[in-house]
């Protein structure tokens, strides 16, 4: 009787998963664009928050650096501090209404994104939870928020990055993966994503997000193979930019928009960087766009009934995140740390957000 019901119960799970997010070429028909609603129905967002640590040793990790007798005298008051300013990030990018879902990376563990939520005004919010602890030997996630009225999940894993023989290194930072259903009926399937850093030199340490590309790719490809017009959501610090080859020949995420086709992946962030000359990150006095936005070209058929374009991909640079760089031209990111010395700031990243829209239902 007990296998019977776990049977019931799976089969729950998998039908609805599926079926949301199978269109037919019939469903795929070209309509009128006044069938095209201008307004926003979700609002999906990404922030590297710049090592989110809490203030407790954790003897399995490599925190020591983020604790009060540590060589960051990382404090309970530089915490809360941090919480409020993520908080007000998340609050910015929302505008009236908060992001429906927020994708994190450099978080420690579940319990700072149960802070974030539990000590600032985002405990009003219905954000829900979806974690994994990884294998990183710094302790540094990925992790992500949802609002419950909004989205369903219906199925999440972390994805394990292991090196083959070639590759030699630590152990890195899991991919977490999220299908789910939205409110809309739609089924959207969310990778979030923190590659291996260049820290050792770009070409030196290529050859890992080449691998973890590569690991990407394969998913989106299963994915691919039950539904050519899947609605997928890549999202992440990539540690590479739009036109590295982990990101081009790897991962195979397009950068050309004149021919959408089913069973492919665009870059949204290479319009971002390449021709609207924006960035996430400014290194040696340039910006460029390591924090990125990919769907798959189900997303931008604008006959589905939620989707999303190139002007719907935004870099968050409010007034407030920048100031004035002393080293290079123009504004930088106002960080939490230079180098060792605490600055009090939100993050070295800048976010990135997409709209998602939904399709009018009068004709």
């Amino acid at each position: 009787m007990k296998t019977n019901m776990k049977i019931i119960v799976l089969l729950g799970i998998i039908i609805p998963l599926v079926f949301f997010s199978c269109k037919t070429n019939k469903d795929l028909a070209s309509e009128n664009d006044k069938n095209i609603s201008s307004r926003v129905e979700y609002r999906v967002m990404f922030y590297n928050v710049e090592n989110l640590f809490d203030t407790e040793d954790d003897p399995e990790k490599r925190d020591e650096e983020f604790l009060p007798d540590g060589a960051r005298f990382w404090s309970k008051r530089r915490y809360n501090e941090k919480l409020t300013n993520i908080y007000k990030v998340i609050v910015g990018i929302g505008g009236w209404d908060l992001p429906q879902i927020v994708g994190f990376s450099e978080i420690e563990n579940r319990k700072v994104l149960e802070d974030l939520i539990n000590y600032t005004p985002l405990y009003k919010a219905d954000y829900e939870i979806i974690h994994y602890e990884s294998p990183d030997r710094r302790g540094i996630d990925v992790g992500m928020f949802y609002r419950k009225e909004y989205f369903t999940p219906l199925l999440h894993k972390p994805i394990n990055v292991e090196w083959p023989k070639s590759i030699s290194g630590g152990p890195t930072r899991d991919i977490l993966y999220v299908a789910g259903v939205t409110n809309t009926n739609d089924t959207l399937h969310l990778f979030v994503n923190h590659w291996p850093s260049r820290w050792g030199g770009q070409m030196e340490t290529e050859d890992k997000r080449m691998h973890v590309a590569n690991i990407v790719r394969k998913e989106t490809d299963s994915i691919f193979r039950v539904n050519p017009n899947a609605n997928i959501i890549i999202m992440g610090d990539l540690n590479d930019y739009p036109t590295d080859r982990s990101v081009l020949e790897k991962l195979k995420a397009k950068t050309e928009f004149d021919d959408i086709k089913p069973k492919s992946l665009y870059n949204l962030s290479y319009y971002l960087q390449n021709v609207k000359n924006l960035g996430t990150h400014k290194y040696n006095g340039q910006w460029g766009i390591l924090d990125q936005m990919i769907v798959s070209g189900g997303m931008l058929d604008t006959t589905s009934t939620i989707f999303t374009s190139l002007e719907d991909a935004h870099i968050y640079d409010a007034d407030f995140l920048l100031e004035p760089d002393d080293k290079y031209p123009g504004k930088r990111v106002n960080r939490t740390y230079i180098g060792f010395k605490y600055h009090g700031g939100y993050s070295d990243h800048l976010p990135v957000y997409l709209d998602l829209r939904k399709k009018n239902s009068a004709n």
